[in-house]
C-alpha cells in the first residue's frame, strides 16, 4: 500500500508505571454477584500479550507495563498528549533504574484509566520499578492511505502496518484478523471521540453469543474485525461500515464492559473485509509477549 510514512514527524514522549488502584471495596458484576479483585495499572508479571483474555481473577486487566504520564490528573493536556502520541508497534525504551536500556513494544490504549501499555520481556519485567520512566518514540498518527482516502488509520505504527499482510483487491482491502465481532456486542466505549486516546469493549455477559461467533478463545494483542461499526469521527453503529482493532485488556465483570479494542482502522464504506486467520496477533506478527524470539 502507499502511505504518507514519509510526511509523519516522529515525537518523543516519556512516562513512568502507573501505580496499581483500588478501592478496597466489591464492586457488583454484570450477574449481580459481589467482586473484588485485581484491576488496572502496575507492572503485570505474568499476563502477556498473547495470553488468552479470558479466565483470570481479574477485572480489566492489562499485559505487560502499564504506563502513563500523570496520575494525580490522567485527563491534563499532557497526560493526554502521552496517551495520542504513543501507537500501537511503537518503540519504548527504559531511561531509568536497572533495566535502562532495555526496549519494549506500545501494545494498546487503555481509556478511561489512560494508560499505554507496553511489553517488555520477562529479564525487564524483572528488574523494573514502579518509579521506573519510558520513552517512547511517537511514530504514527496522521497516517494515511493514499489510495484509500475513506479509510481513517488511527493508533498505529506504520512498520506495523506494514507486517500485518494486508492484500488490496479490486478497490478493497482485505484484513487478516482473528474473528469478526458483531456490532450488538460493542458495548462500553461507545459514542466517544477519542479514538486517538482510548478503546471500547466487547460485551461479555452474553456468553452463548461469545461461542457462537468465536470470541471465547480472543487473546491479547488478536487483531479483529467490527462489523458495522464506524470510528472515523466517533465510535458509532453504521450498516456497511467496518473497524479494525487490537485486543489490549482482559475480559470485566462490569455490565456493559468487556475485552477492550484499540482502533487501529476504520471505514464507513465497504472498504475493509476480514480475513480468519490465528496468526493475526501483533505478539506473533512482531515476535514479543508470549511470541518473542528468546
Amino acid at each position: 500500500m502507499r502511505t504518507n510514512r514519509d510526511r509523519l514527524v516522529m515525537i518523543s514522549v516519556q512516562g513512568t508505571v502507573s501505580n496499581p488502584e483500588h478501592t478496597g471495596r466489591h464492586s457488583v458484576s454484570h450477574d449481580g454477584e459481589p467482586f473484588m479483585v485485581p484491576g488496572t495499572g502496575g507492572i503485570t508479571y505474568n499476563v502477556r500479550v498473547g495470553d488468552s483474555a479470558f479466565g483470570w481473577e481479574v477485572d480489566h486487566v492489562e499485559p505487560g507495563v502499564s504506563t502513563l504520564l500523570d496520575q494525580k490528573d490522567r485527563n491534563s493536556p499532557q497526560n493526554k498528549g502521552y496517551h495520542f502520541y504513543s501507537c500501537v508497534g511503537n518503540e519504548a525504551k527504559v531511561v531509568t533504574g536497572d533495566a535502562k536500556g532495555a526496549k519494549g513494544v506500545v501494545t494498546g490504549h487503555h481509556g478511561g484509566a489512560e494508560h499505554i501499555l507496553i511489553d517488555f520481556s520477562e529479564d525487564v519485567l524483572d528488574k523494573l520499578t514502579l518509579d521506573d520512566k519510558f520513552l517512547i518514540k511517537g511514530f504514527g498518527q496522521g497516517l494515511k492511505l493514499l489510495d484509500y482516502p475513506d479509510v481513517h488509520v488511527y493508533n498505529l505504527d506504520p512498520n506495523l502496518l506494514e507486517k500485518m499482510n494486508v492484500v488490496e483487491k479490486n478497490g478493497e482491502l482485505h484484513v487478516p484478523v482473528v474473528a469478526v465481532v458483531p456490532p450488538f456486542l460493542m458495548g462500553s466505549g461507545i459514542g466517544s471521540t477519542t479514538m486517538g486516546t482510548g478503546d471500547y469493549d466487547i460485551m461479555t455477559a452474553d456468553y452463548d453469543a461469545l461461542k457462537e461467533y468465536g470470541l471465547t478463545g480472543l487473546r491479547f494483542g488478536d487483531l479483529v474485525y467490527i462489523q458495522d461499526h464506524d470510528n472515523s469521527y466517533g465510535r458509532c453503529y453504521r450498516k456497511g461500515a467496518a473497524s479494525i482493532g487490537v485486543i489490549i485488556h482482559s475480559d470485566c465483570k462490569l455490565a456493559g464492559h468487556g475485552p477492550g479494542v484499540t482502533i487501529l482502522m476504520t471505514c464507513a464504506k465497504g472498504i475493509l473485509k476480514p480475513i480468519i486467520s490465528q496468526d493475526a496477533n501483533i505478539a506473533k506478527i512482531l515476535k514479543i509477549g508470549r511470541f518473542e524470539e528468546k
